[in-house]
């Protein structure tokens, strides 16, 4: 009879033996095949649940990450419904306990101990184990919930608390890659608006130099050009006192008008190419237009057209060269005077809905500017009118350029054509 007993212990024994081997090799199994790769940490998160489930004989079991007094649950050993919120408050909660205390929570039943805090609907059991950092902060936890009240050995503890380490490394390296992939963004950013204000840069000093290169040369040659020029003017005007054939005075008056033209041309490339100096001084954008307005009954172009002039609201002030700028006015206006009828109308208006620039738009209803010319209307010497130089818009844009400004024209069949001055207000 003792005997037996003793060999019924001894049985006993091994069993017990074998089954604790039998959990120690499924525990290393189960880590051995946890992967973690930082694009799939839900997935890797999910195993460690299931596997503390397992290994302890728990009901469920979740990765929780804590935060601003939330916990967002990223794992779950069993489905969750997909409709349902998995953000919860910690206050009164089991996980907020450890969170608060940044240990190891083991609560046998909870319904009859609630000072530790309220478990999941449905469950008594509980057992918490915070996530920390290598810093030794905590930002989450593993909870185990079942549905029966039952204690938790050391050594299950100690199963969960191996479990918890992989937990948390891995959710602290995916979110110091988030960090690094945020701040290369914030680099990368950086970097293509450094080259890019590089490019900038670099494209304007070579403008400034081929511009300066043209000037120089430019006013060597009109030079060279107007002083017979004017003596060939001087002489048309003189044979223009004589007694002449009517065939003779009209060429002499073509000659004369293709002198004046050439004249005016030699002009505006010396002021398309050389620097724009600005003489700057606050000017009031209503006031300045209203005074340019008195003086635009003085151009042909705009004598049986109506320009209408909406002013800004509010006070708004720009630093400007008033000179400068009236030469920019006058020659968009006066394109869009030549663009319509007699008796039509040209809007003038202001927008001031940016806080750090005023844009001045110049409207008309002509007809639309097509898309192949509209490209073109900045450069040098193009032109579509036969007797334009070419110039007049070129050198309004190196104006508004010069004033840190943007001039640009939009035009569509249904809408006409507006011409749009982008300048800088002062704070």
């Amino acid at each position: 009879m003792y005997q037996a007993s003793m060999s019924k212990g001894k049985d006993c024994v091994t069993l017990l033996q074998n089954q604790k081997w039998q959990r120690e090799q499924r525990i290393i199994e189960l880590l051995s095949s946890l992967n973690y790769r930082t694009g799939e940490l839900n997935s890797y998160l999910h195993n460690i649940a299931c596997g503390v489930s397992e290994l302890i004989g728990i009901d469920w079991t979740v990765v929780t990450y804590c935060q601003a007094g939330f916990e967002t649950i990223l794992a779950s050993s069993i489905e969750m419904a997909q409709d349902a919120p998995h953000v919860y408050a910690l206050h009164g909660q089991l996980t907020g306990t450890v969170m608060q205390i940044k240990r190891t929570l083991a609560v046998e039943d909870a319904i009859a101990h609630p000072e530790y805090g309220r478990p999941a609907p449905g469950y008594r059991a509980y057992l918490g184990i915070p996530l920390q950092t290598t810093e030794g902060q905590v930002f989450g936890t593993i909870c185990s919930f079942h549905r029966q009240v039952r204690e938790f050995t050391n050594d299950e503890i100690k199963i969960v608390e191996l479990f918890a380490e992989r937990a948390a490394t891995a959710i602290d390296h995916y979110h110091l890659y988030q960090q690094q992939c945020k701040f290369n963004q914030i680099l990368e950013a950086e970097v293509e608006k450094r080259t890019a204000e590089l490019q900038a840069a670099q494209a304007k000093l070579l403008e400034q130099e081929r511009l300066a290169a043209i000037g120089e040369f430019s006013s060597i040659i009109v030079h060279e050009i107007r002083n017979p020029l004017t003596t060939v003017i001087m002489g048309l005007k003189y044979f223009k006192k004589t007694i002449l054939a009517e065939a003779a005075q009209e060429r002499l008056e073509l000659a004369l008008s293709e002198a004046s033209r050439l004249e005016r041309l030699l002009s505006e490339i010396l002021l398309y190419a050389k620097p724009q100096v600005l003489q700057l001084r606050e000017l009031n954008v209503n006031e300045f237009i209203d005074d340019w307005l008195l003086t635009t009954s003085e151009m042909p172009e705009a004598r049986d057209k109506k320009i209408e002039f909406t002013p800004a609201l509010s006070t708004v002030k720009i630093a400007g060269d008033r000179d400068k700028l009236k030469q920019v006015l006058i020659n968009i206006i006066r394109n869009a005077c030549e663009a319509v009828q007699a008796g039509d109308l040209v809007k003038l208006s202001i927008d001031t809905s940016r806080h750090d620039a005023v844009i001045i738009n110049v409207h008309n209803d002509g007809n639309p500017i097509s898309p192949e010319i509209l490209s073109q209307l900045f450069q040098p010497f193009f032109s579509t009118k036969p007797e334009g130089t070419g110039l007049g818009l070129a050198i309004s844009k190196r104006i508004v350029n010069a004033h840190h400004g943007k001039l640009c024209i939009q035009s569509q069949p249904l809408t006409g054509t507006t011409v749009s001055i982008q300048l800088p207000v002062v704070p």
